[in-house]
């Protein structure tokens, strides 16, 4: 049974569309926990467009499920994660003009950089996490460098144009995590995953657990937030 991982972002995306103070991301997470989700998510970019340095505080004194904070695998961010502390920190590529992450991290141009920048985290006991492209050359490079979890990017399968292609992706996708558990890493999958393309994953017992946002935060805008975890929790806890 895998578990549901809520990411707040685009929430705070829309407070910041008003330069406002609502809606509170914080209280979008409290929701998330008390629908179900066995997790919360946020990415504190370094230009601070969504979730800021106070979300992340709040989060962590109010967070009763697991606190997964990604971030650039910068400086800035790893004094902020040892000060913090997350239960768990997903290292991510990160680019100023991008809308949202686009693809995963290129572990193998870096792997002594990371391998260290996960020692640090993992000695201050926090687990660690890499967000990379479903390449089982990735993985094995992420598993070089200690991490403790791979989350498979799934946004060559959620933006397929076709059945076809994204059958293809999902062939991709299996194999990097069929990799990922015979190096006895854990598994998590995310990005632009949604209430429909989401149900093919049924296939793919050994995912741990999804990180889904963004069509979360869309449904709840209609059926409100509980509501739009809760159906989303009852698709993977069937898997």
């Amino acid at each position: 049974m895998a578990r549901l991982a809520v990411n707040i972002d685009h929430v705070a995306t829309v407070r910041e569309a008003r330069g406002t103070n609502e809606p509170e991301p914080v209280l979008a997470a409290g929701l998330a926990e008390l629908a179900g989700a066995e997790g919360i998510i946020c990415h504190l970019r370094e230009d601070r467009r969504h979730i800021n340095d106070r979300d992340l505080q709040l989060l962590r004194r109010m967070v009763k499920t697991k606190l997964n904070m990604e971030m650039a695998g910068v400086e800035e961010m790893v004094k902020i994660a040892l000060e913090i502390k997350p239960d768990l920190v997903t290292l991510v590529p990160e680019k100023r003009k991008e809308l949202t992450t686009e693809g995963g991290l290129n572990v193998i141009a870096q792997v002594d950089y990371y391998e260290g920048l996960t020692r640090t985290l993992k000695n201050a006991g926090i687990k660690v996490s890499f967000f990379i492209d479903p390449d089982i050359q990735q993985v094995k490079a992420a598993h070089k460098c200690g991490a403790d979890i791979v989350e498979i990017h799934t946004g060559q399968y959620s933006e397929a144009k076709s059945d076809l292609e994204a059958i293809g992706c999902f062939e991709t996708v299996s194999t990097a995590v069929d990799s990922a558990v015979q190096l006895r890493l854990g598994v998590s999958a995310g990005h632009g995953l949604n209430y429909l393309n989401i149900k093919r994953f049924k296939a793919l017992p050994q995912i741990d657990e999804y990180s889904i946002g963004h069509c979360i935060v869309a449904r709840a805008v209609l059926v409100g937030f509980e509501k739009a975890v809760r159906e989303m929790i009852e698709l993977v806890r069937d898997f």
